[in-house]
C-alpha cells in the first residue's frame, strides 16, 4: 500500500506546538510533502523565525514519521517563503486561540 500525504499528516497531528497548545497540523505548519519508495521530505515552517522550539519540533516531526513508517528515511526542512500567517490554521485553531472566524 502506498504512502499518502494523509497518511503523513495524520500521524503529525498528535504533535503540539509547545507555546500555542495546538497541532502543528492544525496550525497549518506543514508546508509540502514528498514521498517516494525510499524517502519521506518534509517542507514545514514555524509561527516565528525565531522560535527556541525549532529544533524541538523538527525532530518531533521526524521522530514521528520514523515510527510511523519504518525503514524510510524522512528528512525535515524548514521554510520561509511564503512566510506563516493565521490564515493558514484551521478554523479549530483560530477558535482555540480566540480569532473570530
Amino acid at each position: 500500500m502506498a504512502i499518502t500525504d494523509r497518511d503523513i499528516t495524520s500521524c503529525l497531528e498528535s504533535i503540539i506546538d509547545p507555546e500555542l497548545g495546538i497541532s502543528i497540523v492544525e496550525l497549518g505548519l506543514i508546508y509540502n510533502i514528498q514521498i517516494d519508495e525510499k524517502k519521506i521530505s518534509i517542507d514545514m515552517t514555524l509561527t516565528n523565525p525565531g522560535c527556541p522550539f525549532a529544533a524541538t519540533l523538527a525532530g518531533n516531526v521526524e521522530q514521528a514519521v520514523r515510527e510511523k513508517f519504518e525503514g524510510i528515511e524522512v528528512e525535515v526542512s524548514f521554510v520561509w517563503d511564503p512566510p506563516w500567517t493565521l490564515d493558514r490554521m484551521s478554523e479549530a485553531a483560530k477558535k482555540h486561540l480566540g480569532y473570530d472566524c
